[in-house]
């Protein structure tokens, strides 16, 4: 059996609730009022798309292929440009 994990990221929805996504499949959000809800809608979304791609014989990202950076920036990078 093949297993399948997915970096997921959850964020602050403004003015309330949960917004949720999967960077690697894309078009992939859901939303919530909490994160555990978004976290149950996640998965049904992802269960749904892999669901789809494998019936269309499409292949499936698999996190291996990516990479993630995180950039860091100051205050003084944009300073010159709005002084």
């Amino acid at each position: 059996m093949k297993n399948y994990s997915f970096r997921t990221i959850i964020e602050p929805d403004d003015p309330k609730g949960y917004h949720g996504f999967v960077p690697i499949l894309t078009g992939l959000h859901t939303s919530g009022d909490t994160i555990l809800e978004v976290k149950k809608n996640m998965k049904e979304a992802i269960r749904c798309h892999i669901e789809g791609s494998l019936k269309d014989k499409l292949p499936i990202p698999q996190e291996e292929d990516t990479m993630e950076v995180i950039q860091t920036f100051s205050q003084d990078d944009f300073s010159s440009h709005y002084a």
